[in-house]
């Protein structure tokens, strides 16, 4: 990848305006973006978590946007396709996208990547040594954000989609068909929900490596029934 050619396509808005459950296993295999003063930064989209909004029928008390829009969570009820960066025990940052149209609080929170560019930089970021595990680059919302140099104060509020934000995300072709569909994990509520969605094959995935879940393929419709 070059330095000022970016892979892929950017995504549309319509992909991001549909409900977080939908959206979700669709971001598996799409390609997040940082574009650095001196590096392209980038890495493959392989686990990802459903957050709904309090309109949903599900109550998701898991949610950041469970009681309405706040200040901290502003992003989330605003238009879809926005990142959502929050700090976590004040040590480490994580990022979520906006979905749905504007109002409804849905979101999609990133768990892993497999790093795909800026790979040196990103072993800096983590201060790793020049060769690290891809799993120990990218694999875990906190690693992710730190191996492609996220913060709140910088990133969040960013618009995804326009061709001029340092943050983007891509489409490169990459092909998705089959997918592990489990309950989320490092949270204390709603747990039985089945929104964690994941790559079987990829290494980076994060968490317990013997969670129980569902493989689907990846088709219109197939998510959808899990939450009826």
């Amino acid at each position: 990848m070059g330095p000022s050619r970016l892979p892929g396509r950017l995504l549309t808005r319509t992909f991001f305006e549909d409900t977080p459950e939908h959206v979700a296993p669709h971001l598996l295999g799409k390609l997040l973006v940082h574009k650095t003063a001196a590096d392209i930064l980038a890495g493959r989209i392989v686990e990802v978590e459903a957050y709904l909004g309090p309109h949903h029928k599900t109550p998701d008390p898991a949610a950041h946007s469970h009681r309405g829009p706040t200040p901290r969570n502003q992003v989330l009820f605003g238009p879809a396709g926005f990142a959502y960066v929050y700090s976590i025990y004040g040590l480490y940052y994580c990022m979520n996208f906006s979905c749905e149209k504007a109002g409804f609080g849905g979101g999609v929170l990133l768990r892993a990547l497999e790093p795909v560019a800026g790979l040196a930089q990103m072993a800096r970021n983590r201060s790793l040594g020049p060769h690290p595990e891809a799993c120990d680059l990218t694999g875990g919302p906190g690693r992710l954000c730190q191996a492609l140099g996220l913060t709140r104060p910088t990133h969040n509020g960013l618009d995804l989609l326009d061709p001029r934000s340092p943050l983007q995300v891509r489409d490169d072709g990459f092909r998705v068909t089959r997918i592990l569909v489990t309950r989320r994990i490092g949270i204390r509520h709603a747990v039985e929900l089945p929104l964690r969605f994941s790559l079987p094959e990829s290494k980076c995935v994060s968490g317990p490596k013997k969670i129980k879940g569902k493989s689907i393929f990846l088709r219109e419709g197939s998510v959808r029934k899990l939450m009826r």
